[in-house]
């Protein structure tokens, strides 16, 4: 019974590592070439990317944020 213990908790602290990859990796890639490809269209570089990078920052600390509030909260 132990082993199946430990087995689930590395599997659910991999799933937690992938999930708050995806979190802060999907929003950073999204929004930096979003503004990328506007700021090749309103030639504005590197304006639109940063606001991207910045906003990817923003939203990427909220998702950690609020995933992290809902563990502590179930334990």
């Amino acid at each position: 019974m132990g082993k199946e213990i430990k087995e689930d908790n590395g599997f659910s602290a991999l799933s937690l590592a992938w999930e708050l990859g995806y979190s802060i990796a999907v929003p950073l890639v999204v929004l930096a070439l979003a503004g990328r490809f506007l700021d090749k269209k309103l030639d504005t570089s590197p304006f639109l990317l940063l606001a991207g990078i910045l906003v990817s920052i923003f939203i990427s600390s909220y998702m950690v944020y609020k995933k992290t509030t809902d563990i502590m909260d179930r334990k």
